[in-house]
């Protein structure tokens, strides 16, 4: 490795030496984010919000093949309107941010800033929904809500973040259930085929579940360090918010009914994700499926007569099978190779004068570094069979990497050597009770991260009590 390539990787702490300043080093060096001026808030720059608005992209296509339909509600929220539902206003209060003043005047009234909009849509529903006709409601919010977080970090927990928020309204507790199932699917579906990061989906615990819901639905992802990182909820919430805010319907026999909701979110917590599964001590590794440029052409000793002509010719040609862009800056070609490392172009197509006398173009991989040399005449037929290898191998590997840091313990002195010793996911049998999962989280500082559908039966007795046990569940320590 040369003196300037070398300098160039030292800009990022090695993840092995400090995993949370490695992720911080690859935020701010592959140029997704800066600090905005009030504590917990990002700007998120042109490349960061490019791959944001790809994903968003993606799951808000997906959102629509479902039968839902975008709406914008307000930012402000009365306090008295929060207040309604108690749970729900308990569970948010810490984190609400207060509006008292306009202007010079003090307001009659506080106003939160929107930390979620579950109350802003039940006050609509109370108004709007007469008749079972006019069910079901699949309502679908992009926006940015507040939080006011004490410790922050980009992405992964900021006082202000982007997300998508789906509100629903169903005739019956059945269709809210099926709901509820279908769009944790569609987060599963979205996470692992696009962002190529395998999911476990469960069921929140009493405790971890959506304050005011009837229960919890989760997918959650470990990160190259083990921890767990909860990458998209849906909620059932019953008829409860629906009782608080008088949202009835006439059924069929005239009889006055309470609906159902749900509510369900994925925020850009998940570029947080991106960046912990994939990343490595270069920098950021990006899916194709969700990479703003695919696969980035640097042209070797380009002051040569023909090389940028033909390059751009290149570029043109690609265009049509992939998302293609060329650095014909006066930058030194291994200054760009390090930077579009940094950046996890997932494909870089090398090409000098000869290439050009060969015929040929030199495709490398980022996620392995391979290099291939491939003819001209077949580049446009390679390079999407090389993006789709790049997809499955991001995928594969992430999901190798999970397996190898899952672990199985039938009692407290296992999970606690589990995860002193080596961080991950940890299957265990519980009995169901809220002090033994109050008792792991003292001891271990892990928490329930979910019960998962597909269970097992890994030992008789809970983990921490030796009672009867009730289920498996995942527990890990957190993002």
């Amino acid at each position: 490795m040369g003196k300037k390539n070398k300098q160039f990787v030292e800009k990022i702490t090695a993840m092995e030496d400090d995993f949370a300043q490695w992720y911080t080093d690859v935020v701010k060096q592959a140029e997704l984010v800066d600090y905005g001026q009030v504590k917990g808030t990002m700007i998120i720059k042109p490349y960061g919000y490019a791959i944001w608005e790809n994903v968003k992209d993606e799951l808000d296509n997906m959102i629509k093949a479902t039968g839902h339909s975008n709406v914008s509600f307000p930012l402000f929220i009365p306090e008295s309107l929060l207040q309604k539902e108690k749970d729900h206003v308990e569970g948010f209060a810490p984190e609400v941010a207060w509006v008292t003043h306009g202007g010079e005047e003090e307001l009659a009234e506080r106003i939160a800033v929107r930390p979620t909009s579950e109350v802003l849509f039940c006050e609509y529903y109370s108004k709007n929904i007469h008749s079972y006709r006019d069910l079901p409601k699949l309502y679908n919010q992009w926006g940015n809500v507040v939080r006011w977080e004490k410790t922050t970090r980009p992405f992964l927990r900021s006082s202000e973040f982007h997300w998508q928020e789906g509100h629903t309204a169903h005739a019956t507790d059945e269709d809210a259930s099926n709901e509820t199932d279908r769009m944790l699917g569609v987060y599963a579906d979205l996470v692992e085929e696009y962002l190529a990061i395998p999911v476990i989906r469960g069921r929140k615990t009493e405790s971890e579940k959506f304050a005011g819901a009837k229960y919890t639905l989760t997918i959650e992802a470990m990160m190259h360090d083990g921890k767990a990182l909860q990458s998209g909820t849906s909620h059932h919430f019953g008829s409860g918010f629906a009782e608080a805010f008088n949202i009835t319907y006439l059924d069929e026999n005239g009889e006055s009914q309470h609906v159902h909701q749900t509510s369900w979110g994925l925020s850009t917590r998940i570029m947080g994700a991106l960046i912990m599964v994939h990343g490595d001590n270069r920098g950021l590794v990006v899916p194709p499926r969700i990479a703003p440029t695919q696969a980035m052409i640097v042209p070797i000793a380009q002051h040569k007569e023909g090389v940028l002509d033909k390059a751009y010719d290149l570029r043109d040609k690609l265009k049509n099978v992939a998302r293609v862009d060329i650095d014909g800056s006066d930058k030194m070609p291994g200054w760009k190779f390090n930077e579009y490392e940094m950046k996890g172009i997932p494909v870089r197509v090398e090409m000098g004068p000869k290439d050009i006398e060969k015929e040929q173009v030199v495709l490398v991989r980022r996620d392995t570094g391979e290099k291939e040399f491939v003819k001209l005449s077949e580049v446009e037929d390679r390079l999407p069979k090389l993006l789709d290898e790049v997809q499955q191998n991001l995928y594969n590997r992430a999901l190798e990497h999970r397996n190898e840091r899952t672990f199985t313990a039938t009692n407290m002195e296992e999970f606690s050597k589990v995860l002193e010793e080596t961080p991950g996911f940890i299957k265990a049998m519980w009995c169901g009770e809220e002090a033994c999962e109050d008792k792991i989280q003292e001891e271990t500082s892990a928490t329930s991260r979910c019960i998962p559908f597909e269970q097992e039966k890994v030992a008789d007795h809970c983990v921490c009590c030796g009672k009867e046990a009730k289920e498996l569940v995942y527990w890990a320590k957190a993002y």
